[in-house]
């Protein structure tokens, strides 16, 4: 074997460990639940023969359509509302220098290094109609009464959701701020641009693969999203991911669990999909051109 070769065989058998990774614990999964999906269910267990049964129920009941109309919905509205607050705080962190920067960069992780369902139960206490609010307004004599539509409706929602998955939105535009180069704004001042001026035709162009990239994460995330709504939402704020945890753990449907789940992932891919045609696939997941 000649020295030119020897690099890439050394690199292919370092290429296999991670390629034996993604088949066992990424593509497995994959396939064996597309398979699930085309069994059936009885009352004496899963039945391996092939099967429409759970395709067919999906297509005839409407309620499924609807509430992954729901959830692509709460998912688009819970991205635009994440950009909205996380763009000013990257903002305000690419601003920071030194020992403050830090600071407020630990702070931001901190409440994410404590558990997801965690994060969202805190809003119970705080949204409840013997929880913060209701207290402080109680107290202030703002109600004579405690308010009952904080809480359990799609409201609720969002603002758990939001506030779980703003970090996968923050983080992103923080990074592109943080590395934009100092001389593009000064020079813009000195040419006598306005801070909206700068904004809209500098850090906003250059920063913007960094957007797509976390809208791209938010996305996907409110997607398969259940913990959220079940604690917060009410019967109509159930996402398409209440419904598929049911079928696998309470009526114990895993077939119809397994097509539910197909299904969400191939909206997802799509919306993907075309998401990258538009703004290129390295913008969605990678955060530049």
């Amino acid at each position: 074997m000649s020295e030119k070769q020897k690099p890439g065989v050394t690199g292919g058998w370092l290429v296999a460990p991670a390629m034996v990774w993604l088949a066992l614990f990424a593509l497995a999964p994959l396939v064996f639940l597309v398979t699930v999906s085309f069994w059936t269910a009885s009352m004496f267990g899963l039945t391996s023969s092939f099967s429409l049964q759970s395709y067919a129920a999906l297509a005839g009941d409407s309620i499924y359509i609807r509430v992954l109309g729901n959830t692509v919905k709460i998912a688009v509205i819970t991205t635009a509302l994440s950009l909205l607050v996380s763009y000013p705080i990257a903002l305000f962190l690419a601003s920071l220098k030194g020992k403050r920067k830090m600071l407020f960069v630990i702070l931001l992780f901190l409440p994410f290094w404590t558990s997801y369902v965690v994060r969202t139960f805190v809003w119970m206490p705080i949204l409840g109609r013997s929880g913060l609010i209701n207290a402080t307004l109680m107290s202030m004599g703002a109600i004579d009464r405690p308010l009952d539509n904080l809480v359990f409706n799609e409201g609720a929602v969002y603002l758990g959701l939001v506030y779980v998955y703003t970090l996968y939105m923050t983080l992103p535009i923080y990074l592109a701020l943080d590395k934009l180069d100092p001389a593009l704004i000064e020079a813009a001042n000195d040419l006598g641009a306005s801070a909206w001026q700068t904004f809209r035709k500098i850090i906003l162009p250059l920063t913007l693969p960094a957007v797509w990239s976390g809208c791209t994460m938010v996305f996907l995330l409110c997607c398969g999203a259940f913990v959220t709504p079940r604690l917060l939402g009410g019967p109509s704020s159930q996402m398409f991911g209440n419904i598929i945890s049911s079928q696998f753990l309470d009526a114990g449907n895993w077939p119809l669990g397994a097509a539910l789940s197909v299904v969400l992932m191939v909206v997802v891919m799509l919306s993907l999909y075309l998401a990258s045609r538009r703004f290129g696939f390295q913008s969605l997941f990678m955060g530049r051109h």
